[in-house]
C-alpha cells in the first residue's frame, strides 16, 4: 500500500483531500475536532519533509453554491491551532486567487481551499473540475476515508491527473484500509460480526457478504424483531419491517447452508412506551405482549452474546444492541462493548465501525481499548459490500 511514508515531500506541494466535515454550532464554532485531529499526523509528516500543503474538503450539504454556514473559513483557526502553524485560506477552490495562493506557497506553508461542494461539479465527479483542482499540487494525497465511497471529483476522478508515483494514501486512509482488509481478508478464526441497528433493509447486503467470511453473526437492536416475527414470534409493537420478513427468512436459510451461526436474541427488555422512564420488564423475545415494545437485549441474550464474543479472535461491530441513548435500555450495548474490550485484551482483533457503534464505544470511554475505531461509517459498510471503494481504487489503480 502506497502511503505518505513512501514519498519524500521535500520541495513538493501536496494536494490533500481531507475530511474536515465537522459539526459547527450556531456561532459557527467547531464542536468536535476529531476529524481534524485525525489528519494532523499526515500533514506533519509532509511539513517535516520540507513540503507545502494545499488542503481541500467539503463541509455539510450546501444546495445553492457558496453559503456562509458551510464555509470552511470557520475552521481555519482550529486547523492552525492543532497543526501548530498558520493556515492560509482561499475563498474559492478553483478561482484565480486560489491558484495564485497555492502557486506562491513556500515550503512549510499550508493553504486551505474553500468548500468543494460550493461547486455542483464536485459531487457529479466532473472531470474538468477535477483537472482544475489537480493544478494545486504536484503530489495527490487522499486522507478522507469518510468520503472514499463517493466517486466525487476530489476523491476518485482527480487521481487520474497524477502519475502513479505522485499519489498515495494519508495515514487515516491507510489505517482504515488496512484494518478492513485485516478483518475481511485475513481474519483469524473464529470471526464474529455483531450487526445491530434499526433496519434489516439497511444491512441485507452486509449480512450476505459477511456470511462468506464470518463464523458467527450476532443480530441485535431493532432489526432483530423482523427476524423474530419471520420465525413466527409475537413482538407486540416492537419495530418491524413487515415487507422484509421473507428476506429475513432467506438470510437464516442461507446461513444454515453456509454453516454460519446466526444468533438471534432470545429475550428482551420491553417497555410500554418509547421513553427512558417507561414501565419496563423482561420477557422472551417471541412472547412480547400487545402494547409493549422491545428496546434492549435481555439478560439471557447478553450472556449468549458475551460468550460468543469472548471466544472470538476477530470481531467486527456495526450497530447497537438496543436504544443505548436511553440509560434504561443501554445494558445490551454496553455489555457487548465490554465483552469486545475483554476479547481484545485476550488477543482478538476488534474493528468498530458505523456511527452508533462508534458513539457507543466513545460513550463508555473504551475507544482506546479496542483495536481500531473506523471514522467512516458509510464508507466502511460500502467497503464490506463492494470489496473496495472508488477513492481506494483511484490510488491503488
Amino acid at each position: 500500500m502506497k502511503t505518505v511514508d513512501s514519498i519524500n515531500f521535500s520541495n513538493k506541494r501536496a494536494l490533500i483531500r481531507v475530511d474536515f466535515n465537522v459539526p459547527l454550532n450556531d456561532k459557527f464554532e467547531v464542536t468536535d475536532e476529531t476529524r481534524i485531529k485525525a489528519a494532523i499526523p499526515t500533514l506533519k509528516k509532509i511539513l517535516k519533509d520540507g513540503g507545502s500543503i494545499v488542503l481541500m474538503s467539503h463541509l455539510g450539504r450546501p444546495k445553492e453554491g457558496p453559503t456562509n454556514k458551510y464555509s470552511l473559513k470557520h475552521i481555519v483557526a482550529n486547523v492552525s491551532k492543532l497543526l501548530g502553524t498558520e493556515v492560509q485560506f482561499a475563498e474559492d477552490c478553483i478561482g484565480a486567487d486560489a491558484f495564485s495562493r497555492s502557486a506562491a506557497l513556500k515550503n512549510g506553508q499550508v493553504l486551505l481551499l474553500e468548500n468543494l461542494r460550493f461547486y455542483k461539479e464536485e459531487e457529479k465527479g466532473d472531470e474538468s473540475f477535477a483537472e482544475k483542482l489537480s493544478k494545486h499540487g504536484n503530489v495527490y494525497v487522499n486522507d478522507a476515508f469518510g468520503t472514499a465511497h463517493r466517486a466525487h471529483a476530489s476523491t476518485a476522478v482527480i487521481a487520474k491527473f497524477f502519475k502513479a508515483d505522485a499519489k498515495c494514501f494519508g495515514y487515516v486512509m491507510a489505517g482504515e484500509v488496512e484494518s478492513i482488509n485485516k478483518v475481511l481478508n485475513n481474519a483469524e478464526k473464529p470471526f464474529t460480526a455483531i450487526i445491530g441497528g434499526a433496519k434489516v433493509s439497511d444491512k441485507i447486503m452486509i449480512i450476505e457478504q459477511l456470511m462468506n467470511k464470518a463464523n458467527n453473526i450476532l443480530i441485535g437492536g431493532g432489526m432483530a424483531f423482523t427476524f423474530v416475527k419471520a420465525m413466527g414470534g409475537q413482538i407486540g409493537k416492537s419495530l418491524c419491517e413487515d415487507d422484509r420478513l421473507d428476506v429475513a427468512k432467506q438470510l437464516l436459510e442461507k446461513a444454515k447452508v453456509k454453516g454460519v451461526n446466526i444468533y438471534i436474541p432470545t429475550d428482551a427488555v420491553i417497555a410500554d412506551n418509547f421513553a427512558n422512564d417507561a414501565n419496563k420488564k423482561e420477557c422472551k423475545i417471541n412472547e412480547i405482549p400487545e402494547g409493549w415494545m422491545g428496546l434492549d437485549a435481555g439478560p439471557e441474550t447478553v450472556k449468549m452474546n458475551n460468550d460468543v464474543i469472548k471466544n472470538s479472535k476477530t470481531i467486527l461491530w456495526n450497530g447497537p444492541m438496543g436504544v443505548f441513548e436511553m440509560s434504561s435500555f443501554e445494558n445490551g450495548t454496553k455489555q457487548a462493548a465490554l465483552a469486545i474490550v475483554e476479547a481484545t485484551k485476550n488477543g482478538a482483533y476488534s474493528l468498530i465501525g458505523g456511527g452508533d457503534s462508534v458513539a457507543a464505544i466513545n460513550k463508555y470511554s473504551l475507544a482506546d481499548k479496542v483495536s481500531y475505531v473506523s471514522t467512516g461509517g458509510g464508507a466502511l459498510l460500502e467497503y464490506i459490500e463492494q470489496g473496495s471503494l472508488p477513492g481506494v481504487k483511484a490510488i491503488e489503480g
